[in-house]
């Protein structure tokens, strides 16, 4: 498997546990990088996985995979096309693209909403039955798709939550402390009024045609 945009590196090291996966993670963040590689020792996978520091845009494996993963970081590749195209340049014949990306639950009135969920524009993310569509014209079939409902929004926004109020508790001298209670101030009406009402996010799996 190769996980590009690997973070933290949690879904490769728990699938490594979990079903033997073997493979590999690529991503920019030196920290998330060194993370990673701590939680593969923690999984006791540590000779299953590896987390490479570097760009993930433009990366090829070296080897032909079985899994070619991009969850959540379809930038690297320009957006959902190019990061396609990408992926399936390290793909073996009969393997599987994992695209992780949002769509609109409900098109956004306004631009104003829009922003309101984080986004840039409207035009950012299409509506869960445009984005299957455009995975057709793109030449793959969807094989298997995991969609977030609300309840799963809501734990993993309100995880943030506890965790910047846990930081505030220890850290009240902190010079982003100001920040960090601004936002923690502000973060659950915004979520409830914009993101968990407009936003979805799915993990898509893809087959070429």
């Amino acid at each position: 498997m190769l996980d590009l945009g690997s973070g933290s590196g949690e879904m490769l090291c728990t699938w490594a546990r979990d079903y033997g996966v073997i493979g590999t993670g690529i991503d920019m963040s030196r920290l998330f990088t060194e993370q990673a590689k701590r939680r593969a020792e923690e999984l006791g996978v540590a000779d299953r996985v590896k987390f490479i520091h570097g760009d993930a845009a433009g990366h090829v494996s070296d080897e032909r995979v079985d899994v070619a993963a991009c969850v959540g970081a379809t930038w690297i590749g320009g957006g959902v096309a190019g990061t396609i195209a990408l992926l399936a340049r390290s793909l073996r014949p009969g393997g599987i693209i994992l695209i992780g990306e949002p769509y609109w639950r409900k098109l956004p009135p306004t631009e104003e909403v829009a922003k309101g969920c984080l986004a840039h524009s409207i035009s950012d993310f299409l509506l869960l039955p445009e984005l299957l569509a455009s995975f057709g014209r793109l030449g793959y079939d969807v094989v298997e798709m995991v969609l977030a409902n609300q309840d799963g929004w809501d734990r993993y926004e309100a995880a943030k939550w506890l965790t910047m109020r846990r930081w505030l508790e220890a850290n009240p001298g902190d010079e982003l402390a100001k920040e960090v209670r601004s936002q923690l101030t502000s973060e659950p009406v915004r979520y409830a009024t914009y993101t968990r009402e407009y936003l979805g996010w799915g993990v898509f799996a893809l087959m070429p045609r």
